[in-house]
């Protein structure tokens, strides 16, 4: 029987945790507790516009760009400090405080803390929907999985929300039978040893996959190409930050900008980022997957409009997760070119 390597575990686990968003309802109550009792301390800003704090949950090789952004600026004079959180909550919840002047993870938790009345705003893009439905040999539609098993991370995963919702669309006949089956290496195995017929993964799993085993696997559906608009992890910012300390909001969306061009432009560099923050090894592996982002075009931090934040917002109204919102309620968009 084929087993996944420690590598994909490493990797698995790691986007797990941003898909661990659950959409986070206890983001919610916990910001409805801080708006009451006066939550915004606005420490991010009272530091001063040069010194500030970047909170990131579990860096994984799409946010290194944000860690070498915070490099950069170090290295011009700023003081930023990063922190590594386990939980996203943990995250949305200083940003609100302003404890953080930025984070980056999943977006439907800073949606619903806004929607709670936190001063928090989305400002850039972290990295495109990398999330696609792969299947066992013979899958090709969602017809083909009918009443068949499909692995989910969650019910409440933003990966199942565009699972059903592609479901609701294409399948005329019926829906899968959903199994929860946890982590992505889990259910990856799950469907090499047939327990499955198909699950969602990201772009890094399947060529770790590809790389490391003989998986052979369908695309059924590609959530890049079918929900383009759907923008499920960007950056955001404490709001009194981006007020009193413009400058340095900009400085910073100006490196990702440019460190993002940079990996387009040559997808080593971002596996050189991914060994300078992460101790990640220069392998085949890292480099098929560097250049399987490129070639997707995953990488564009000004990626963000009016319209497809609105897209943003309408996906996880459908979905239950946030009530009536605005694009302009929630993003702060005048730091992209």
């Amino acid at each position: 029987m084929l087993t996944i390597p420690q590598k994909m575990e490493r990797i698995g686990s790691a986007r797990e945790a941003r898909d661990r968003s659950r959409w986070y309802v206890a983001v919610g109550l916990s910001v409805v507790a801080l708006t009451l009792g006066g939550c915004a301390s606005g420490n991010a800003a009272e530091d001063g516009a040069d010194s500030f704090t970047v909170a990131l949950i579990e860096p994984d090789l799409t946010t290194v760009p944000l860690m070498e952004a915070v490099d950069q600026l170090n290295d011009d004079g700023y003081d930023i400090d990063i922190v590594e959180l386990a939980e996203p909550e943990l995250a949305i919840e200083g940003l609100a405080k302003g404890d953080y002047a930025i984070s980056a993870e999943a977006t439907s938790p800073a949606l619903i803390a806004i929607e709670q009345g936190a001063p928090i705003r989305i400002i850039a893009d972290v990295i495109g929907n990398q999330w696609a439905v792969y299947g066992a040999e013979g899958v090709e539609s969602c017809e083909d999985l009918v009443d068949r098993p499909v692995g989910i991370f969650s019910e409440g995963a933003v990966a199942t929300a565009m699972v059903k919702e592609w479901v609701a669309e294409e399948c005329a006949e019926g829906e899968p039978d959903y199994l929860v089956i946890g982590g992505s290496d889990v259910r990856a195995q799950a469907l090499l040893t047939g327990q499955i017929d198909a699950t969602a993964l990201e772009i890094a799993d399947v060529v770790t996959l590809a790389e490391t085993t003989d998986a052979d696997f369908t695309t059924v559906v590609d959530f890049g190409m079918a929900l383009p608009d759907l923008h499920p992890q960007t950056v955001y910012a404490n709001a009194d930050f981006l007020t009193d300390s413009p400058e340095a909001a900009q400085a910073f969306v100006d490196a990702l900008i440019e460190i993002h061009t940079s990996i387009n432009d040559d997808p080593a560099y971002l596996v050189e980022l991914a060994v300078k923050h992460l101790g990640a090894e220069d392998d085949a592996t890292q480099q098929e997957i560097a250049q399987a982002y490129v070639d997707a075009g995953l990488f564009d931090a000004a990626a963000l409009t009016p319209e497809n934040v609105q897209s943003t917002i309408d996906f996880f109204t459908e979905a239950g997760v946030v009530g009536d919102l605005k694009a302009e309620d929630v993003a702060d968009l005048s730091f992209l070119p």
